[in-house]
Parts: structure tokens; C-alpha cells; sequence
């Protein structure tokens, strides 16, 4: 009977999981579409548009106040509110299950399983775990360590646009967008040079973990891509326990805060997202400031006159069209926002694109302009405690990365074919074609 039992729960957890995080979830969604709820728009629009598409709707969301109220949550696009809810200690991350019977169900249905938006992750652990993982993550990716990576970098950069053909068709977020991250990243955290191709499949396809409503099929396909990056990286990590190497992640392996590091688990999801992040989020960066670049020829002029300019144009790249979308949190406590009452338990999502386009922070939001003075006051990286760790690494790829292209095609020209990946909250090209001479 326990072998049955067993054999039951391994059957039924990810049915219960997929019904509540996506199934109900996404019918619900869309049936509130139809009624004009603001989040449900936004949720459907999303898997046909590109962010920077988006403008208008953002535009109404915050048309309708401070914190509207949506099928799920509230939600907003104000910046001055996005702000002040991801730096409260009124909120914790995430969307996490509460009480009653479907608090339980979740909780039942995901004990067997290792999810990027689930503890110990980084992305929804609050102090003190939080603050003892990111001091010792914090160690490993310093600036000036990512500075060191600059030169290294330039060289990836080349090596790969070398290995292209300039005169034939050629898939940009396949052949460099993708790689020049992956490549970058694999060498931070020790990965060998044969398995990145692997890392890099299995992180395209876990992507979509990070979002709600997936169908079932895609659900099982993500859940699967989780677990084989799991399997690979408690490999890893066996490997650089007993040969350390000179790289990153030896050292979050070794780190220590008073004698303590971390767990087996707790090393397994924070270097898990720390791989992932590292290029998922830079591969979108990439991929998005080609496409703004070359929409906006004038900006690319100026960036060739001023060089210098650079490092802006990828802070405007950043609050124009950024790779992560949204994040969601929870009220802990009773309390106010811009005059909103926010009771204990409300779920609030938080729309960076849109705050990003806010009219009252940023002049003629919907403008790309390289020179934009205030560009760096986006809030792409999020801010606050959970401010993204590799802020400085995806800045630096990014920079290097479009520079490098830009600079060796000079007359680069996006072709008809270009796809929008499905995903709702990470924000990018699955297919980039492009001729480069």
C-alpha cells in the first residue's frame, strides 16, 4: 500500500500543481479578459506582443489609479508605487499559496519538488535566510570581478561573430545572443565547455517556470527541463566539491558567513538561479537592443559619433524594452499605499515595463533616446532587498555585446522572420534573422 501510495502522490502532485498554478489560473484569466479586468489584459496580451508593444495598455492601467484591483491581484504600473511596494517591509516576494484548503493543496503538491519561485530560491526567501545568501553570492560577484570579465568578454564576442557567415541569413538570438551569455556565465561558474549547449537548452526550456497559466503540455515539458537541470547541477557541484576550480561557483561552494555556508539545497537554488539568471535575462537584453538599435537608426548614429554613450544606451534599452516584464508580492501586514488601504494576504503585481514608461518620471516614455539623462532611473533590475545580483554583469554584456555587433556590421539588417518568445514575465526574441552584410 505505500508503494502505492507513493506511486499515487508521484502521479497526482504535478496534476494538483499544474491545476492550481495554471490550469484554473489560466481559464479564470481569460475568461476576465473578456470582461476588461486590467491584470487579465495584460495577461493575454503578453503572449502575442512584444513589452515595448505594450505601451498603451500600461497607460490605461495606470489610467484606472494607483493599485486597480484584478482578477488575482491588484496591480499597477505607477512608478512611484512600484517603488514603494518592492522596497517595503510591508510585502515579501512572491505569490505564495496562503491558508485554507488551497494554501495546503499547493504546498502538499510542490514537496517534491525544486521550483526558481519557491524557497530557498533568492527570488522569494525574505531575511534572514535572504540576507545570509546574498552575502555570500554577493562575495563571488563583485564589481570589480565583473569588470575583470570585460576583456574576456570583448574576445567571446568576437569569437563567436567570427564563426558567422556575413554574407547568408543568420539567427541572431540563436547564434549570438544566446551563446555570447551562455558562454560568459559557464566560464564564471566553472562549466565545461561541452555541457554549455546542454545548460543552455535546458535554461531556454525552464523558462517559462516563472510564469502562471501554462497549458498542460508545456507544463510537463518545463517541470522536466527543471528536474534535468537539477540532476546536472548537483553533478556540478559534486565535481567542484572534489576538484575546486579557479571559477565563481568553487567559491560559493567554499563560501562561508561565521563558519556556516550553505546547504545542499540552499547551495543547489542559488546556484541554480544564479546560472540561469545569468543568461536568460542578458540573452533578452541582447536580443532587445538589436531590435531597438536598428529600429532606431538615428539613435545608432549618435552612438557611433559619441561612443561614449554606450553604457546609457544600455540603461534606455533597459527601461525601453526589459527583459523581465513583471513580479508579484505579498502583503504581510496591513497597510496604505498612495492612499489605497492594502489589507494583510493582498497579492500585488508590480509592472516594471510600465513604470519604466511612466509619463511622470521619464519625459515622452515611449521615445528611444540613447542620450535620455534620467535613463539609469529605471527600475528593470527591480530595487530594494531583492535588487538583481547581476546587475553590473548584465550591464557589461550588454554593452559589449551590441557595441561589438554594431561596430563589425556596421550595416546589419533584421529580416522578416523575427519571433517573440511565449513567455510572460522573462521578455525576448526566440528567432532574430538578420543579414549582416
Amino acid at each position: 500500500m505505500t508503494h502505492l501510495g507513493t506511486r499515487a502522490g508521484e502521479v497526482t502532485r504535478p496534476l494538483v500543481r499544474w491545476g492550481l498554478m495554471h490550469g484554473l489560473p489560466r481559464t479564470a484569466l481569460r475568461l476576465a479578459a473578456r470582461r476588461g479586468d486590467p491584470q487579465a489584459r495584460l495577461f493575454v496580451a503578453a503572449g502575442a506582443s512584444p513589452t515595448r508593444a505594450m505601451g498603451g495598455l500600461f497607460d490605461e492601467i495606470r489610467d484606472l489609479g494607483p493599485l486597480p484591483g484584478g482578477v488575482f491581484s491588484r496591480v499597477t504600473a505607477d512608478y512611484a508605487v512600484v517603488r514603494e511596494v518592492l522596497t517595503s517591509n510591508d510585502f515579501r516576494t512572491g505569490v505564495g499559496p496562503g491558508g485554507g484548503l488551497w494554501g495546503r493543496l499547493a504546498r502538499w503538491s510542490a514537496a517534491d519538488f525544486l521550483h526558481p519561485v519557491a524557497p530557498p530560491s533568492l527570488l522569494v526567501t525574505e531575511p534572514p535566510d535572504h540576507t545570509r545568501y546574498r552575502k555570500l553570492v554577493t562575495r563571488v560577484f563583485t564589481v570589480r570581478a565583473v569588470e575583470n570579465l570585460r576583456e574576456r568578454t570583448e574576445q567571446i564576442a568576437n569569437e563567436l561573430l567570427d564563426s558567422l557567415d556575413p554574407t547568408g541569413p543568420v539567427d541572431l538570438a540563436a547564434t549570438y545572443c544566446s551563446l555570447l551569455p551562455v558562454t560568459v556565465i559557464a566560464e564564471i561558474l566553472g562549466v565545461p565547455a561541452e555541457q554549455r549547449t546542454r545548460v543552455l537548452r535546458l535554461g531556454s526550456a525552464a523558462a517559462p517556470s516563472l510564469d502562471m497559466g501554462l497549458p498542460w503540455r508545456q507544463f510537463r515539458a518545463v517541470e522536466s527541463a527543471l528536474r534535468a537541470f537539477d540532476s546536472w547541477l548537483s553533478e556540478h557541484l559534486d565535481q567542484l566539491r572534489t576538484k575546486p576550480g579557479d571559477n565563481l561557483l568553487s567559491q560559493l561552494v567554499a563560501a562561508r558567513e561565521d563558519g556556516v555556508g550553505l546547504t545542499d539545497l540552499e547551495l543547489r537554488a542559488t546556484a541554480g538561479l544564479v546560472l540561469a539568471a545569468g543568461f536568460e535575462t542578458t540573452v533578452n537584453l541582447l536580443g532587445n537592443g538589436t531590435a531597438l538599435l536598428h529600429d532606431n537608426p538615428e539613435e545608432l548614429a549618435a552612438l557611433r559619433a559619441d561612443p561614449t554613450l554606450w553604457p546609457n544606451a544600455v540603461e534606455e534599452i533597459l527601461r525601453a524594452d526589459p527583459p523581465v516584464m513583471l513580479t508579484g508580492r505579498t502583503c504581510v501586514r496591513a497597510t496604505e499605499v498612495a492612499g489605497v488601504a492594502v489589507p494583510a494576504g493582498t497579492l500585488v503585481t508590480t509592472i516594471l515595463a510600465g513604470a519604466n514608461r511612466d509619463p511622470a518620471v521619464f519625459t515622452e516614455p515611449a521615445r528611444f533616446d540613447v542620450r535620455r539623462g534620467n535613463a539609469r532611473d529605471h527600475i528593470s533590475f527591480s530595487t530594494g532587498r531583492h535588487y538583481c545580483l547581476g546587475a553590473a554583469l548584465a550591464r557589461m554584456e550588454g554593452e559589449v555585446g551590441l557595441r561589438t555587433l554594431f561596430e563589425r556590421f556596421p550595416d546589419l539588417r533584421l529580416t522578416p522572420g523575427a519571433t517573440y518568445r511565449d513567455t510572460r514575465i522573462l521578455r525576448g526574441y526566440e528567432h532574430l534573422p538578420a543579414i549582416l552584410t
